[in-house]
């Protein structure tokens, strides 16, 4: 039995091709592990607030220290990191948007991202905390971006790659639904996606 975190960054249900591709690969993981338990976070409809003065206040106050102010502001921080604690698996969705991240999934990010919680800096170099986790990204893109001309504009899942292997996630796969805009290409680009997945 596994424990599945799925993050859900599109806002656009079950229109969202991000968010098929990502139900597509977390049903391939409880086929292959079967009785798994599946948290799902969806960040459109609950999104995390953009980092302000608060929130960084709150993040560097040690915890003995901090004010009613501080814990409220540093709750959605505490409640993800733990969730991603706890999962061995997670599967996020991730929309192309302007060849970036949705700012709902950034923002998540900005709040597991977190010095002395989950990386540290040793004199060896940055050192990851969240470790022995498998990544799966679902990526949905209306242009073709996995090569061609348009790679160098995939700025998603390089930003991605990175700052969760920072985090110490480097175990992640990349699935890809593209070409969803594309003439011809968007009639089987979901299909394609779906037939890709392979859980080891």
């Amino acid at each position: 039995m596994k424990k599945i975190l799925h993050i859900i960054s599109s806002p656009r249900g079950g229109a969202s091709v991000s968010i098929q591709l990502g139900n597509a690969v977390v049903s391939k993981i409880q086929e292959t592990y079967p009785e798994s338990i599946v948290k799902e976070k969806n960040l459109a409809q609950h999104p995390f607030p953009h980092l302000e003065e608060v929130h960084l206040n709150a993040f560097f106050t040690p915890a003995e220290s901090r004010s009613a102010e501080n814990l409220a502001a540093i709750q959605h921080s505490d409640e993800a990191i733990a969730e991603l604690q706890e999962a061995d698996i997670i599967v996020i969705g991730v929309p192309f948007y302007n060849f970036g991240v949705p700012s709902t999934l950034k923002a998540w990010v900005d709040h597991i991202a977190r010095a002395g919680v989950t990386f540290q800096y040793t004199e060896q170099g940055p050192q990851g905390l969240i470790t022995g986790k498998k990544v799966y990204l679902a990526v949905a893109s209306g242009g073709i971006y996995s090569d061609g001309p348009m790679q160098a504009y995939d700025f998603a899942t390089p930003y991605l790659k990175g700052v969760l292997g920072f985090l110490g996630m480097t175990d992640v796969t990349v699935f890809r639904a593209e070409g969803a805009s594309i003439p011809v290409v968007k009639d089987t680009a979901l299909e394609k996606g779906i037939e890709s997945i392979l859980i080891a």
